[in-house]
């Protein structure tokens, strides 16, 4: 009985690795069908920009955009200041934004950009809304690449999320390899397939049609993975803008990296308990492949939790001398030889997406060599996270204010 278990779980995260696997290979073609033409610059843009006590680093962000290769007169900068006890509001207009007072209570940053997109509706002037984090800088590129994308006839688009501070320290140079990673075998690989890519929190367009007449109805600590899950319910193709480039500042403490997971975690089994009938059925019904990547995506933590199970089972079958007759169990029958040959997968796999993204790959050499442990401290979080329903969103402090030029310069 013990055994058929142990199949079971062994043959739902066969399937989820295998899965993932085979999408992964479309990111290394080249994407033909959907792709997005340079155009001339038409669309009208609302930058929105939520800040709570962010005063070192908005100000670096609006100044950013403001010095875009795009026509002043088609976009506008709006920071929504919320819960600040700093200057923030003071330094976003020295830099040259349009401040937006939030001042009703608000709880996380859906609800602040759900006021937002109240106070602009009347605007009918304004094509889509543009999304940031207030410690990212962009591209100079950013707003005209993300108009390619509006013109090509996407309602919704994702950005190219880089790092700030990659070099920092091995926390901030893994959670940059881990979005190195989504852009590439997500993201990438689904422009690739023809479906739909994530938005992955900051540096991404939301046309305002839908917004007026869907509105923004996101009610877990992840608004980004679930408004993903939405559109996909909706068969609202997302784009993946590859040249669309965001740099973002990541954690460089274990602690605020840690909260940052956690955060994450609790968001996606937030989604799961929500969307996962709705997706299922949805795929099932429309064949719609975008539908089942979420259900996928929403199902990860508990996923790696039956990967710690499947763990701990061959340990005892090891010890009672209980025979397994499955690929993983007779990998892991060879004990170091099956470590070493996964750490240097994930070596390999570390070093081609730092030199994809022209990185120094000896800049970031502690990240490489450490990111295996990384992600197996993310194995706690989601057994914390499987029984921990509910959490209030944590401000992480952001302090790295640096332009985008800096970043460029610094590669």
């Amino acid at each position: 009985m013990v055994q058929v278990i142990y199949y079971i779980f062994f043959s739902i995260t066969l399937f989820y690795g295998l899965y993932y696997a085979f999408t992964s290979i479309f990111a290394f073609i080249k994407p033909r069908k959907f792709r997005i033409k340079p155009s001339l610059p038409k669309h009208k843009f609302a930058v929105i920009i939520p800040a709570r006590n962010e005063a070192d680093v908005v100000g670096h962000l609006v100044e950013s955009l403001l010095q875009s290769n795009y026509p002043k007169n088609l976009y506008d900068v709006y920071v929504a200041v919320n819960n600040t006890t700093d200057n923030s509001a003071e330094v976003a207009k020295k830099a040259g934004a349009k401040v937006i007072d939030v001042k009703v209570k608000v709880k996380s940053k859906g609800e602040v950009l759900r006021y937002v997109f109240d106070k602009l509706k009347k605007d009918k002037t304004i094509d889509a809304y543009l999304i940031f984090d207030a410690d990212n800088v962009v591209h100079s590129d950013f707003l005209s690449r993300m108009n390619d994308a509006y013109e090509a006839g996407y309602r919704v688009a994702q950005g190219f999320r880089d790092s700030k501070n990659i070099t920092d320290n091995w926390i901030s140079g893994s959670t940059s390899l881990f979005y190195y990673m989504q852009n590439f075998f997500w993201n990438r690989a689904r422009m690739t397939l023809g479906t739909s890519a994530s938005i992955n929190g900051t540096g991404f367009y939301v046309a305002k049609e839908i917004i007026d007449e869907e509105g923004f109805d996101t009610k877990t600590l992840t608004e980004d993975i679930e408004y993903t899950a939405q559109r996909a319910l909706k068969d609202e193709p997302i784009a993946f803008v590859e040249s669309a480039i965001t740099y973002d500042e990541q954690p460089v403490a274990f602690n605020a990296s840690w909260k940052q997971r956690k955060r994450w975690s609790v968001g996606c089994l937030q989604c799961l308990r929500l969307y996962w009938k709705d997706l299922l059925k949805h795929f099932i019904k429309t064949g719609n492949s975008s539908a089942f990547d979420m259900f996928m995506n929403f199902v990860a933590p508990v996923i790696q939790v039956i990967c710690l199970i499947e763990f701990i089972a061959l340990i005892i079958f090891r010890i009672f001398n209980i025979q397994l007759y499955d690929i993983f169990s007779t990998l892991f029958s060879s004990g170091v030889l099956f470590l070493v040959l996964t750490y240097i997968t994930g070596i390999i796999t570390s070093i081609f997406v730092v030199k994809y993204n022209k990185r120094k790959s000896r800049s970031v050499i502690s990240a490489i060599a450490l990111f295996a442990v990384f992600i197996l401290t993310w194995v706690p979080i989601n057994v914390i996270c499987l029984f921990k329903k509910d959490m209030k969103w944590e401000a992480i402090k952001h302090k790295r204010g640096v332009s985008a030029t800096d970043i460029g310069s610094a590669k």
